[in-house]
């Protein structure tokens, strides 16, 4: 399959760009080995330049606005710029540079400028507006979604303000693009910089076989061979937190770990507060009191009152529950002889301490159980069982980096669904966290184009030889970021704006969180929770105190959550931030909710990438929470069905949510699914704060 290409044709650029040439590659999967990172600015040029000129035909085109013409000529514009862009931000995120890091300076406002152009361009929101008042051409209630979700972006791009507010508008879309790379590459610089060498076998007191491993792996890859080093990535600070004896240590690591994007040259307030007040002024431009009011309108939740009282109903029974956690913490610590308040820094440590006590269990335990290759394969295994695909690893082609592996995805019947990749190792050119993207999506209304997903980790490397080890919380998270990257391959929509994940920001969680829950069956875990010694299946008994203790802890979770959440909607509730302070914010913000001392949030706000790092989830945090309500209802689908794999349900989710992208509004997708609304209580028992 190659990838496919518009017939317009590039004037006077370098033909041997292979960023602007039609890739007779393997899947179409982009020539890495070929791409330099100097061929990147020519190619945005051109594909700039050509989705320009593809938009002025459009919007000057003299016959009647139609949907073909119109509509569909939108969605077939722009293919090469969309091509170049998919290219260089996985890169950006996932293998970046120094000269790609300056090429996103560069080319972020200028990108957000052009999309401005266009979204704002009165001509061809004319001819949107006809085709929406007289529905000519247009043939399915497909083709009707796609109609509104180009009208409402215009409007929502400020397509029907005077002059003067459009240009204003796409000043501020420049300056938020060049901010937000900023404060991403800052995070990325501090967290890159970080190395906490440990000299000597007392730096190593507590440490489990499988963290000394990893961190003797990391101190290879960073230059202190024969040492140990742990980093600020979340799979080796976490597991350090929680198993180190040596409280200076783990105090060290932590105010490290939540001091990122705080200091000198990456210091990112002064970024946040100027975010904050262009944010502010750009929703009053378009009507709206407060950047999260505008947010959230295009959202399942519609207002922040809506998101803020789904945060407040889960707050105070975690504070409840949190308080009853820190007090047993510190009983543990007198035991321990150590005098005085739980500090953030001891939380996980005597965290693992008292589960171990309280189940039997311990991480050292359950670790050996779960190996990086048979958590991959259990996900494979559950989407088998599910919708029928099936996984082939392929080692035929040249991707970006040499940990990323690649799988032919196809259904049943044998036909191609996509290519999946995973990139699964933290890495120093690696942003921290865990994400899906895509390097091409799904589409059928000109051409059946099958979409190539990846999914982005950052598990601790096991030394050469030696099987990867996850946590419990890193084989979720890798179910997690599956369960969107199935949203992406299973796609079947003609038009690529409704495709995949395309959805509302509270509803893509759905599906990725839902998937999680197949993790924790006994079945799933009997088969795939093999000793890494031994081979043996994780045994019945530890597998119940693994589910005894799911709830395990819970207080403390959904306080560093929702806390992150509430924060953010703070930031974006503002009617003005001209004059922000944000450590004063951050501190009134964490003071208003009433946030425990020994806890700090999940995302302190200088490294906050999901909501500072460009728009992604900008005043939307709250929707992991929002789609668990969904995903606690919604898998009681199949716990009422008796099968867990039950085909009648199995064939309804994959129907109405994981295949329909935006099809259809995320409550009436639901609904079909689901039979009715979501059950919102199923969210308080899911977490064990039902009872609270």
């Amino acid at each position: 399959m190659t990838d496919r290409l518009p017939d317009t044709p590039v004037a006077q650029v370098e033909p041997a760009n292979p960023l602007l040439a039609t890739w007779e590659t393997p899947f179409g999967v982009p020539p890495f080995a070929r791409i330099k990172p100097e061929h990147f600015e020519p190619a945005f040029q051109a594909a700039l330049a050509e989705h320009e000129a593809e938009i002025d035909r459009i919007a000057t085109n003299p016959d009647e606005a139609d949907f073909d013409n119109t509509v569909a000529a939108l969605e077939r514009s722009g293919r090469r710029l969309t091509r170049v862009a998919a290219v260089f931000y996985n890169l950006t995120g996932a293998h970046t540079n120094k000269d790609l890091e300056a090429i996103d300076r560069a080319i972020s406002p200028m990108l957000a400028g052009h999309r401005n152009a266009v979204y704002q361009n009165a001509a061809l929101f004319r001819r949107l507006e006809a085709v929406a008042a007289t529905a000519k051409g247009v043939k399915s209630a497909e083709e009707a979604q796609v109609l509104d979700r180009y009208r409402k972006a215009f409007v929502r791009a400020g397509a029907g303000l005077e002059p003067a507010a459009k240009a204003r508008l796409g000043a501020i879309a420049k300056r938020l693009a060049l901010i937000g790379t900023e404060f991403a590459q800052n995070v990325l610089a501090d967290e890159s910089a970080y190395s906490l060498v440990l000299e000597s076998e007392e730096d190593l007191a507590g440490l489990p076989d499988f963290l000394r491993d990893a961190a003797a792996q990391a101190a290879s890859e960073r230059g202190h061979e024969g040492r140990h080093v742990i980093t600020l990535s979340r799979s080796s600070v976490e597991p350090f937190l929680m198993f180190s004896a040596r409280r200076d240590l783990r105090e060290k690591a932590f105010k490290a770990w939540i001091a990122r994007g705080e200091a000198g040259e990456t210091d990112n307030r002064g970024l946040i507060a100027e975010m904050a007040a262009l944010r502010a002024e750009r929703a009053q431009l378009l009507g709206f009191p407060t950047f999260a009011d505008f947010r959230l309108d295009d959202s399942m939740a519609k207002t922040p009152s809506a998101a803020r009282a789904l945060l407040d109903s889960v707050w105070k029974p975690a504070l409840r529950r949190a308080e009853a956690e820190r007090a047993a913490l510190e009983a543990r610590m007198a035991a321990d002889g150590v005098n005085g308040p739980l500090k953030p820094w001891d939380w996980r440590y005597y965290a693992e301490q008292v589960r171990k006590a309280e189940f039997d269990l311990d991480e050292s335990e359950t670790k050996p159980y779960f190996q990086l290759d048979a958590i991959i394969d259990a996900a494979f295994h559950v989407a088998h069982k599910l919708f029928g695909l099936n996984f082939a690893e392929r080692r035929d082609l040249s991707l970006y980096h040499r940990d990323v592996r690649a799988f032919d995805v196809k259904n049943a019947a044998g036909e191609v669904v996509g290519l999946f990749l995973g990139d699964y190792f933290s890495r120093a050119s690696k942003r921290s966290g865990a994400w899906m993207s895509s390097f091409r999506t799904q589409e059928k209304f000109d051409g059946d184009v099958k979409p190539i997903i990846v999914n982005v980790m950052n598990f601790a490397k096991a030394r050469e030889g030696e099987p990867t080890l996850l946590s419990f919380d890193d084989a979720r998270t890798l179910f997690h970021e599956f369960g969107h990257a199935l949203h992406g391959l299973l796609s079947d929509v003609d038009y690529p704006t409704i495709a995949g994940t395309s959805v509302a920001r509270d509803f893509v969680e759905f599906p990725s969180q839902l998937f999680e829950h197949w993790l924790e069956q006994p079945e799933i875990l009997k088969r795939f929770a093999l000793n890494y010694r031994t081979g043996e299946p994780m045994p019945d008994a530890l597998i119940a105190r693994i589910l005894a203790s799911r709830t395990f802890g819970q207080g403390f979770a959904t306080v560093e959550y929702a806390a992150s959440a509430l924060v953010d909607l703070d930031f974006h509730s503002v009617a003005s931030a001209d004059t922000l302070d944000v450590a004063a914010f951050e501190k009134a913000s964490l003071a208003r909710i009433g946030m425990p001392d020994a806890i700090v949030m999940r995302h302190r706000p200088a490294h906050f990438t999901h909501v500072f790092a460009g728009d992604g989830y900008s005043s939307a945090y709250y929707s992991y929470l929002w789609s668990e309500v969904l995903d606690a209802d919604g898998f009681g689908a199949f716990e009422e069905a008796g099968d867990i794999f039950d085909p009648a349900t199995a064939r309804r989710l994959k129907q109405f949510v994981y295949s329909a992208g935006y099809r259809q509004a995320p409550d009436a997708a639901y609904r079909a699914f689901r039979g009715r609304d979501p059950d919102p209580t199923a969210l308080l028992r899911k977490r064990g704060l039902a009872e609270v």
